[in-house]
C-alpha cells in the first residue's frame, strides 16, 4: 500500500480521527463505537427510569407533609423504627421518607456503639432518650433491636443480656404504645443474591465504599445466623399492639414506594389526595405473622430457612 503525500486512499484504508486504519481495524472501530453508544443509551434509560419513579413518590411525600401536620396539631408521638439486613435499602427509604419533611418535627437517629457510661444503665435508656416529643417523628436506622439479631450474632452482648431483651421488649412497647405513641415496626428484607450484588457495588463504587463495614464483609458467611435471629424475632416479638412488617426490597423502588404507604397507614389522618392508592402491593409488604408462616414452611419443606 502506498501512503506517499498526494496518494489517493485505496480502499483497503480510510482516515479516521486523522489516523488511518485498514478494513479489520474500522470493523473494530466500529464494533467499539457501538458498544460505547449502547452503554449510554443504557445510562440514560436507567436515569429516565429513577427520574420517573422519583416524580411518582411525589404524592405520597406530600402525604407525609400532610401526616406531620396532623401529628404537630394533635400533638402525636410517632416512632419508625427501619430494621434489616445490611445493604437491604433502610437508608435510602429513610431519605425518601424525610425529603420534603419539616425539618423541624423529625429527627433521623443512627446510634453508633455504646459508651462504657451506656453499657452501665437500663439497656432502654439510650434510645429513650431519643425518644419524640408531641408532635414530632422520629425515624431510628437501626435500634434497640439491634440487640435481637447483630449483638447476638457477633458476641456483642451475652446470652442473658439477649434473654434479657427478649423477655422485655414486648412490655417495654406495650406500654409506649399504650401512652400514645405510633409505633411502625419495619424489616427489610434482601434475598442473598441481591446483597451479594450490592455489597461488590460498594467494594467498587467510590460513593458508596464508606457504606462498607466489617460487619458487611462477614454478613454473607453468617447468612445463616441472621435469619436464624430474624426468625427468633419475629417469632417472639412481633405482637398486636406493635407488630412488624416485613418489606421485600429487591427492587428498591417498589420497597420504597410501598413503605410510604405503610407509614401513611399507620396514622389516621386526614388524607390530602383521596383518590391515590393507599394499598400496598401484597408481594412487596408481608406482616410480621405471615412471613413467620413463609419461614416455618420452608423449614418443613427443606429443613432450613431460606429468607
Amino acid at each position: 500500500m502506498n501512503d506517499a503525500p498526494g496518494t489517493p486512499e485505496t480502499e483497503e484504508t480510510i482516515t479516521l480521527h486523522g489516523k488511518k486504519l485498514g478494513l479489520d481495524e474500522l470493523v473494530e472501530a466500529n464494533a467499539a463505537m457501538r458498544k460505547e453508544l449502547a452503554a449510554v443509551k443504557a445510562e440514560a434509560r436507567k436515569a429516565t427510569t429513577r427520574w420517573h419513579e422519583e416524580e411518582s413518590l411525589m404524592p405520597y411525600q406530600a402525604e407525609l407533609i400532610r401526616l406531620q401536620k396532623h401529628l404537630e396539631v394533635t400533638r402525636t408521638r410517632m416512632i419508625i423504627l427501619f430494621e434489616g439486613r445490611d445493604a437491604a435499602g433502610k437508608g435510602g427509604t429513610i431519605r425518601r421518607v424525610t425529603r420534603y419533611m419539616n425539618e423541624k418535627h423529625y429527627r433521623v437517629v443512627a446510634l453508633g456503639r455504646p459508651t462504657e457510661q451506656q453499657t452501665s444503665q437500663w439497656f432502654f435508656q439510650r434510645y429513650v432518650e431519643q425518644f419524640p416529643r408531641g408532635g414530632e417523628v422520629v425515624l431510628f436506622d437501626r435500634s434497640w433491636y439491634n440487640r435481637a439479631v447483630v449483638e447476638p450474632i457477633f458476641g456483642f452482648c451475652t446470652p442473658k443480656q439477649y434473654e434479657d431483651f427478649m423477655h422485655g421488649v414486648v412490655g417495654f412497647e406495650k406500654d409506649l404504645v399504650r401512652q400514645g405513641t405510633i409505633l411502625v415496626k419495619l424489616y427489610f428484607s434482601v434475598t442473598r443474591d441481591e446483597q451479594a450484588r450490592r455489597f461488590e457495588r460498594r467494594k467498587t463504587d467510590p460513593l458508596r465504599q464508606w457504606k462498607l463495614s466489617e460487619i458487611d464483609v462477614q454478613a454473607q458467611d453468617r447468612w445463616d445466623d441472621f435469619t436464624h435471629q430474624k426468625h427468633e424475632m419475629l417469632r417472639r416479638t412481633h405482637t398486636s399492639h406493635a407488630p412488624w412488617t416485613v418489606i421485600r426490597s429487591n427492587n428498591k423502588f417498589k420497597a420504597r414506594l410501598n413503605a410510604l404507604k405503610v407509614v401513611l397507614n399507620s396514622v389516621p389522618y386526614e388524607r390530602l389526595d383521596r383518590d391515590l392508592d393507599y394499598v400496598p402491593d401484597p408481594n412487596i409488604v408481608i406482616s410480621g405473622a405471615r412471613e413467620l408462616e413463609i419461614m416455618e414452611a420452608q423449614m418443613l419443606r427443606a429443613g432450613k430457612f431460606i429468607s
